[in-house]
Parts: structure tokens; sequence; C-alpha cells
């Protein structure tokens, strides 16, 4: 089964059996929420709707894009990302994991940002979870 995995330079950390999730955090500096969604494909992750609640120094709000419900909502059209890159520093605060709608910080599947673990990255992996293909 394709899904979700968490690691670095290939060495998977943590692997989920997802098809879909969003990812969302909140600015360092601006103190303002961001949400992407991505979908879990052979090719990489693929970005879908993103959204953001305000805007900042760097933080520009994409041409194009709609405010609904107090977020500008916006689609931003690249190639699926295989890996999409985080920074993750303690000083920053966490990624929010966001599955069906229930979000959860990073660290609970990777233990808490660590000064010595400053980045991550996230791939569309096969995750040995379901049963196997059937010829």
């Amino acid at each position: 089964m394709l899904g979700l995995c968490m690691g670095l330079a290939g060495v998977v950390w943590a692997q989920l059996p997802v098809a879909s999730f969003t990812l969302a955090w909140t600015h360092s500096i601006e103190k303002v929420q961001w949400e992407e969604d991505y979908r879990v494909t052979p090719d990489g992750l693929l970005l879908g709707e993103a959204r953001v609640k305000g805007s900042g120094a760097g933080m520009e709000i994409p041409d194009g894009a709609e405010l609904r419900e107090g977020a500008w909502h916006y689609q931003r059209r690249i190639p699926p990302l295989q890996p999409l890159r985080l920074g993750r520093a303690p000083e920053a605060g966490d990624y929010q994991l966001c599955l069906d709608r229930r979000c959860r910080p990073l660290g609970d599947w990777l233990g808490p940002p660590q000064a010595d673990r400053p980045a991550l990255e996230l791939w569309s992996c096969a995750t040995g979870f379901g049963a196997p293909a059937m010829d």
C-alpha cells in the first residue's frame, strides 16, 4: 500500500498508510496559520489547496487567492514533491499533521523537534501496511 514516509536522506523514521493529509503550521515570526493539503501519489506528494489566515513579511498572498471563512484559499501548480523537505527546529514549534481533519503534532510520531535534527523529509512510499497486491 502506498502511504507517507517521514525521515531524512531516505532513512524512514515513521510510516503512515494514508492517501492524503494536511500539513499545518504557525509562522514563527508572524504567528499566522498556514495549511497545505497533499495527496500521496506514486510520483510524490501532490499539493492541492493551501490556506493562510493572513500575510506578513515574506508571506505574500498569491495571485488568484480567494478570502473564504477567514482564510485565503489558493492552489499552486507544481509537480509532485518527492521529497517534501521541512525545517524543524525547537524554537519554531512543530508542524501539525492532519488526517481526516484531526490534527496532531509531528512530534506524536517523531518525538519533539531537536536542534541536532533541523530538517525532515516527507515522501510517498510503500508502507508495508495492508494486504499484498494480487496478480
